[in-house]
């Protein structure tokens, strides 16, 4: 983490935040049972705050589906542009999976 992101989220972003990295655990847990490594990075960007999670697990078995009717990454992705944010999933470059999304903080928020 970079050292102070955390510390000035408004609380709505920070909010976000948790429930990006908690969906994306679960998701881990749930399609990447051969995953042998998590990271969960959090850095400071311009105008906002990137949080970012990446296993080495291979591809979700059920790509683009809503497991057990769950919002998933499809209610996270609206929340983050609700947020005037963005939210992505899919392969890492260097093999496995990963979730990036940017989520703007309160002075940079589409009005």
């Amino acid at each position: 983490m970079d050292p102070g992101a955390a510390d000035t989220l408004p609380a709505d972003v920070a909010a976000a935040v948790y429930r990006i990295v908690r969906e994306a655990l679960t998701n881990i847990r749930k399609h990447a049972a051969d995953a042998t490594a998590v990271r969960i990075g959090l850095r400071s960007v311009a105008g906002g705050v990137e949080p970012r999670v990446a296993n080495d697990g291979g591809a979700p078995a059920r790509l683009g589906e809503q497991a057990r009717g769950g919002f998933g990454l499809a209610g996270l992705t609206e929340r983050a542009e609700a947020m005037g944010g963005r939210l992505a999933a899919g392969p890492a470059a260097e093999g496995g999976w990963e979730l990036i999304a940017v989520l703007p903080l309160d002075g940079d928020r589409p009005a």
